[in-house]
């Protein structure tokens, strides 16, 4: 008799099944909206709910690492998305991955060509 009064016994509501309780749970909604008792957030309303419960998630620093950890797998998944991504990227700062590739080589090449002319100089000055 002891081990019953430890365990919370199943009556009522509790004691049906998940179909049933929400059956039972959306029939007193409808009731509500009929008559006139149900609370209809606004648009502000709603919006304030947000964000008293995203500041209260993302107070938990783990969940927070666990969900952008999850939504990283899944989009470096998409390989012509993560490509998307890039191409975006290098548009955003004004230069493309081949256009910045051929820059790079510009510049080496002018260095070269610089050192080669000031060399040609040199020359011609010490004769």
């Amino acid at each position: 008799m002891a081990q019953q009064q430890n365990q919370s016994s199943s009556r009522g509501f509790a004691a049906m099944d998940q179909k049933q309780q929400r059956a039972i749970a959306s029939m007193g909604g409808k009731a509500a909206h009929q008559k006139g008792t149900a609370h209809e957030f606004s648009s502000e309303e709603a919006r304030a709910a947000g964000r008293k419960g995203g500041a209260a998630v993302s107070q938990n620093r783990e969940h927070m690492a666990a969900i952008g950890r999850k939504g990283g797998a899944a989009v470096s998944q998409n390989r012509s998305h993560m490509a998307q991504i890039g191409r975006k990227g290098g548009e955003a700062r004004g230069e493309g991955s081949s256009n910045a590739q051929g820059q790079a080589r510009e510049r080496e090449q002018g260095e070269h060509d610089e050192s080669g002319e000031e060399r040609a100089s040199a020359d011609q000055q010490s004769h």
